[in-house]
């Protein structure tokens, strides 16, 4: 999958994202639009727990929404099967983690 030169970079809409704990829901992100262009530097800010990993984790498709859409390079990540999110992740998507100690046993 080319991605898209034309159009924005990311878009993000009507975007819900919602956790389940025995029975409760805990509503994530509640109908969060967003458009990025080319180009364009973003910084995400606000207090813990207000949902910018999970913002973030769907942008780069790490994780499904309950509803929504995210296109990003003019991909439509609802409407890839999860080998092919799978393929489009390792072709597209690179991430730093803050907490980047995954492997404990090895060390830098």
């Amino acid at each position: 999958m080319e991605p898209s030169n034309n159009g924005p970079a990311v878009v993000v809409r009507d975007l819900h994202k919602e956790f389940y704990r025995d029975k409760l829901t805990i509503p994530v992100l509640v109908g969060t639009n967003l458009q990025v262009e080319r180009g364009d530097f973003l910084a995400l800010m606000g207090p813990s727990g207000s949902g910018k990993t999970t913002l973030l984790n769907l942008i780069a498709g790490l994780d499904r929404p309950t509803r929504g859409q995210v296109i990003v390079a003019g991909d439509d990540l609802s409407q890839l099967s999860e080998s092919a999110l799978a393929r489009w992740r390792s072709e597209h998507i690179g991430f730093i983690f803050q907490l980047y100690n995954l492997i404990p046993v090895l060390t830098a």
